[in-house]
C-alpha cells in the first residue's frame, strides 16, 4: 500500500495532523514486500544408486547405506594421513582465501542493513562570506524587499539587515545535525538484505567446497606418494635380483656353463632395472613437494616427515555411502547453487520495488549566527523536518529491463541449479563403478603377479641345471617387474577411487567449520 503525502498533507493543516500523518506513513505500511518469496527446491532424488549391479562379496570393499563420517580420512587408518588433514583447513591457501571471501559476503551484508536504519550526520562550518551588490540580492535589497538567501533564513543574510543597503563582509557560524529515512515500503532494502543473506550463505558453501576439495587433493596425493614409494620398492628389490642373476650369469660363463650372451643380457636386465629409479625418486620427490604446497608450505618442509616409505592406505571392508536423499543436503556446490537461486529471487524483489515511489523523511537542526559567542543561543537554532516522495515516471525503459534481466537471471540460477544435483548423482554413481572395477582389476592382476613369480622361479632353476639359456629368465623377470608395477599402481588406483567417491559424496558432513586463521596469522609467509 502506499500513502499519498502531497494530497494528505493540507497546507493550512494543524501541526498535529502532520505529525499523525509522518507516523502513519512510518508504521502502516513497512510489511509490504513485492516481489516472489524463495521456496527451497525439492529435486528429485532416487531410491538407490544408480550403480544397481549386486555387490560381489569377494571383493574386498563393499559399500553401505550408512552416513560417512565428517572425517572420512580415517577409514585409511593412517595417523600420518589423519595429521596432515588436521592441519589443512588453518594451512591451505586457497582455504584461507575462501574464509577472507566470506569476511568480506558478511560486510556485505552489514552495508546492505545499514540502509533499514536512519542515517545521521553531525556537522560545523565557518565561512568568511560578502554578497555581490551586481547579483540577486543586489536586486532584491535595492527596491528595499526582504531577502531570502540561499542559507535559508528570510529576510536575513546571515542575521545582517539589508534594507537596499550594500552589506558588508561577515562571518557565519554553523552547527547542528541533519537526519534522513527513507521508509521501505514496498521491501526493496528487506530484499536486499535477503539477497545478502543468501550470498553469505553461498560464500560459506563456497568456502567449504574448497576444503573438500582441498582434503581430497590431499588425500589423492598422499596415497599417490605411498604408492610411488611402493614401487620404488618393488624397482630396488627387482635390482638387487638382476644384480644376484647378472653375478651367477658371470660365474657359471667362467665356468663354461654359461655364454657371454647370458651375461650381457643379464647385465642389460640390471641396468633396465636401475633406470626406473631416478624416475620413481622424482615422483617421489615432487609428490612430497605437492602435499606441502597444499599446507602452504615452502619447498623440502616435508620431506623428513614423508620420505620414510609407508604402506599404501588400505580400503577398509565397509565404506559408508549414505543414502542418496541426503546428497543434496550434504554436497556443498549444491548448496551454493541453492542459496545463489535464492538470491536471484531476491534480486527480483529488489527490481520490482524501483517501480513505486520512494519516501524519505529528512530534518536537520542546527545552530546559526555571525557571531561565535551567539552560536550557544537557542536563539540561533534553525530546523527543518518532512516528507519527500520520489515517483518514477519516465527512465527510458531501464526500470522495465532490469526486472527482466532479474527474472532471466533467476531462471539460469534455476538451471545451474538443476545441472549441478544431476551433476552430483553422475559423479557419485561414476565414483562407485570406477571403485569396483578397479577391485576387480586389482585381483585379476595379484593372481597375474602370483603366476609370473611361480614362472619365474621355474625358469631360474631351467638355467641353474642347464636345462635353458638366460632369455627365459630375463622374460620372466621383466614380467615379474611390470606386473608387480602393475599391481602396485591397481592398489593406488583403489584408494584414490575411494578419495573420488568421498570427494563426490560431498566429504561427508560437519555441522561447524574450522575456523579461518587470524588476519596476523593469514599475513605470514609460508612456513
Amino acid at each position: 500500500m502506499a500513502i499519498d503525502l502531497f494530497s494528505a498533507w493540507p497546507p493550512g493543516g494543524s501541526r498535529a495532523a502532520r505529525m499523525t500523518l509522518v507516523a502513519a506513513a512510518v508504521l502502516f505500511p513497512s510489511a509490504c514486500t513485492v516481489g516472489p518469496d524463495f521456496e527451497r527446491p525439492s529435486p528429485w532424488s532416487p531410491a538407490s544408486w544408480f550403480d544397481t549391479r549386486p555387490n560381489d562379496p569377494k571383493l574386498p570393499s563393499l559399500a553401505a547405506g550408512v552416513p560417512p563420517d565428517p572425517a572420512w580420512w580415517s577409514v585409511f587408518h593412517d595417523d600420518t594421513l589423519t595429521g596432515l588433514m588436521r592441519r589443512l583447513a588453518a594451512s591451505n591457501l586457497d582455504v584461507r582465501a575462501a574464509s577472507i571471501r566470506l569476511a568480506e559476503s558478511r560486510a556485505q551484508r552489514g552495508i546492505a542493513a545499514a540502509d533499514e536504519f536512519p542515517k545521521l550526520n553531525g556537522n560545523g562550518s565557518y565561512a568568511r562570506e560578502r554578497l555581490s551588490e551586481k547579483g540577486v540580492s543586489g536586486l532584491l535589497g535595492s527596491g528595499g524587499s526582504t531577502q531570502t538567501s540561499s542559507n535559508g533564513l528570510g529576510g536575513r543574510q546571515g542575521g545582517v539587515p539589508t534594507g537596499g543597503r550594500s552589506i558588508p563582509p561577515f562571518d557565519l557560524f554553523q552547527g547542528g545535525f541533519d537526519a534522513s529515512w527513507e521508509l521501505d515500503l514496498w521491501g526493496r532494502v528487506r530484499r536486499a538484505v535477503e539477497a545478502a543473506d543468501a550470498n553469505l550463505d553461498s560464500s560459506a558453501e563456497a568456502r567449504r567446497q574448497t576444503l573438500v576439495t582441498s582434503l581430497a587433493e590431499l588425500a589423492r596425493g598422499y596415497v599417490q606418494l605411498r604408492g610411488t614409494q611402493e614401487t620404488l620398492r618393488i624397482a630396488n628389490g627387482n635390482l638387487r635380483s638382476a644384480q644376484e642373476s647378472a653375478n651367477l650369469s658371470a660365474e657359471r660363463a667362467r665356468g663354461g656353463l654359461a655364454t657371454d650372451l647370458d651375461v650381457a643380457n643379464a647385465r642389460a636386465q640390471v641396468e633396465s632395472t636401475a633406470a626406473i629409479i631416478p624416475q620413481l625418486e622424482q615422483q617421489q620427490e615432487q609428490g612430497i613437494n605437492a602435499i606441502a604446497l597444499l599446507l602452504g608450505a615452502p619447498p623440502g618442509a616435508l620431506v623428513a616427515e614423508l620420505s620414510p616409505p609407508r604402506p599404501i592406505p588400505p580400503v577398509p571392508p565397509t565404506v559408508p555411502v549414505g543414502i542418496p536423499s541426503d546428497l543434496v543436503r550434504r554436497r556443498p556446490d549444491i548448496r551454493q547453487t541453492e542459496a545463489l537461486l535464492h538470491a536471484a529471487t531476491a534480486d527480483i524483489g529488489q527490481a520490482e520495488a524501483d517501480f513505486f515511489p520512494k519516501v524519505t523523511l529528512s530534518g536537520s537542526l542546527a545552530l546559526q549566527s555571525v557571531q561565535f559567542k551567539d552560536l550557544g543561543s537557542w536563539a540561533a537554532r534553525t530546523y527543518s523536518l518532512g516528507p519527500a516522495i520520489t515517483i518514477p515516471i519516465f527512465e527510458g525503459g531501464r526500470l522495465r529491463r532490469t526486472l527482466e534481466l532479474r527474472k532471466a537471471k533467476q531462471q539460469e540460477a534455476a538451471i545451474n541449479y538443476q545441472k549441478t544435483v544431476l551433476g552430483a548423482f553422475h559423479d557419485v554413481d561414476n565414483a562407485l563403478i570406477a571403485y569396483r572395477a578397479e577391485q576387480r582389476r586389482n585381483a585379476r592382476l595379484a593372481a597375474s603377479v602370483q603366476q609370473s613369480r611361480r614362472a619365474l622361479g621355474l625358469a631360474q632353476q631351467r638355467f641353474r641345471l642347464g636345462l635353458s639359456d638366460y632369455i627365459e629368465v630375463l622374460t620372466a623377470q621383466r614380467t615379474v617387474l611390470q606386473g608387480e608395477q602393475q599391481l602396485s599402481d591397481s592398489t593406488t588406483t583403489i584408494s584414490t577411487n575411494l578419495v573420488a567417491l568421498y570427494k563426490a559424496l560431498g566429504g561427508g558432513w560437519a555441522p561447524t567449520y574450522p575456523d579461518a586463521p587470524p588476519p596476523s596469522v593469514a599475513e605470514k609467509g609460508p612456513g
